[in-house]
């Protein structure tokens, strides 16, 4: 098999030589021509020329195995790193550009990742940048299984948020517990009603809690699948919706009991007969159950317009490119041992242990309760309860918020959600998942 080149940015403050394993584009100074950069085609739908050359990136010691390089795929991993999407998709295309412009079509990982480290660095995006994009690939690699669980009652935005975290982070996966808890509800015989929880008469706090506990635990058998695929796959996955006790989920595997509220023996018993058919079900419900979301800017993302090829060409000036032989793996043997090693352990130990991050969500009463009000008013819903009852469905979502806020004085995350602050909230929870994944990966190695 024959292997092309492969190149390397150099850093800008490296000085420009006559080596013959150097390319230079144009210089800062020198205006590009018609005969400097080959001529755009325009099609319909606006793609550059750049969607239809291929590169390929190859892998392993030997170089034995590549993929093609994606525009889009290298975009949506740096918009994890918390870069934003305009500006991922301008670095993924400078990238691209860069690499066809000198026929360079053969680069090596180690090559594609410093030129992509170089134009980051450009653009004002530096080590911070570069250390998150790192940790992501080597999670990746990994294969660590993630699991990010969004609770809260109803209208607090669980949906919007599992969403927006799921395209930032590049996760494909969202389960909703509402639709798990109906497909178990209607295809199977599982101990569940068609009323929903805050819509019942209970003659105390406790009580409606111990049944809360009681449909969080048979929601969770009904994602017995999902989660035993993700596990062993090492997958990752966000689940939310009103039925996620998180302390289910945080479960020691040796004495089978919550970390953070002790087992109800009464309750364990009493839920052995019910689970039995769940169990059963649980497979088929789960692969059903799962909710992919779809990227709407796929189709964007591919089709940048000839005039933003035609600036990028432009903006890209005294870019130093070294070549290398696409065999040469040395800068990336040390990390290319350390992420297959955690996959030996995983092909000999079966499953790798998770990474659960539970995320609790609350609004301010008054704010929650204005929201909650429109929500019952709503004519769908009025058709079903009665509006007079409306105080006492506030009164149990309000109890359901109350016992899981209570989690938080056990170490777990509870997070504000306004209105005014939204975009600000998503920020800090992007953050504090990349925090905690990297606290997952130094703790697994």
């Amino acid at each position: 098999m024959k292997k092309d080149k492969s190149v390397l940015i150099a850093s800008p403050s490296e000085p420009k030589s006559s080596s013959s394993n150097k390319v230079f584009l144009p210089d800062e100074d020198s205006k590009a021509t018609n005969n400097d950069f080959p001529m755009r085609t325009g099609t319909r739908n606006g793609s550059s020329k750049y969607d239809f050359v291929k590169v390929k990136v190859w892998l392993g010691d030997n170089a034995d195995h590549y993929y093609v390089l994606s525009r889009f795929l290298l975009s949506r991993m740096l918009t994890v790193t918390k870069i934003p999407n305009h500006v991922a998709l301008k670095i993924a295309l400078e990238l691209k550009k860069l690499l066809i412009d000198n026929s360079l079509l053969d680069v090596s990982q180690s090559d594609l990742e410093a030129n992509l480290f170089k134009l980051m660095e450009r653009r004002g995006y530096g080590q911070e940048y570069i250390n998150r994009y790192k940790m992501m690939t080597r999670f990746h690699h990994q294969r660590v299984p993630l699991v990010i669980l969004v609770c809260g009652t109803a209208c607090v935005g669980k949906s919007t948020i599992a969403t927006q975290l799921a395209q930032r982070l590049n996760l494909p996966n969202v389960l909703q517990t509402d639709m798990v808890y109906e497909l178990l509800r209607t295809s199977t015989d599982a101990p569940l009603t068609s009323s929903p929880i805050w819509a019942r008469d209970f003659s105390s706090s406790e009580e409606l809690i111990t049944e809360f506990c009681r449909e969080c635990r048979i929601v969770r058998k009904g994602l017995a699948g999902d989660l035993k695929k993700a596990m062993k796959d090492g997958k990752p996955i966000i689940i939310e919706g009103m039925h996620v006790d998180p302390s289910i989920y945080l479960m020691d595997e040796e004495n089978k009991s919550p970390h953070n509220v002790p087992a109800n023996p009464q309750e364990s018993k009493a839920d052995e007969n019910d689970m039995t058919n769940v169990e059963n079900n649980a497979s088929t419900i789960g692969a059903q159950s799962e909710d992919i979301h779809p990227n709407a800017e796929n189709a964007k993302t591919e089709a940048i317009s000839t005039q933003e090829s035609d600036k990028i060409s432009d903006d890209l000036k005294s870019v130093h490119i070294v070549d290398h032989a696409v065999g040469s793996q040395n800068d990336t043997t040390k990390d290319q041992v350390a992420d297959k090693k955690p996959t030996l352990e995983r092909e000999k130990s079966g499953v790798t242990e998770p990474v659960i991050i539970p995320i609790v969500l609350k609004m301010a009463d008054f704010d929650h309760k204005a929201l909650l009000e429109e929500w019952i008013s709503s004519r769908k819903f009025s058709d079903r309860y009665p509006i007079q009852e409306k105080d006492k469905l506030i009164s149990n979502l309000k109890t359901i918020q109350d016992y899981l806020c209570s989690f938080k004085s056990q170490g777990l995350t509870v997070v504000n959600i306004s209105t005014t602050t939204f975009p600000q909230t998503l920020d800090w929870l992007h953050n504090h998942l990349l925090q905690c994944i990297e606290q997952g990966l130094q703790g697994k190695q």
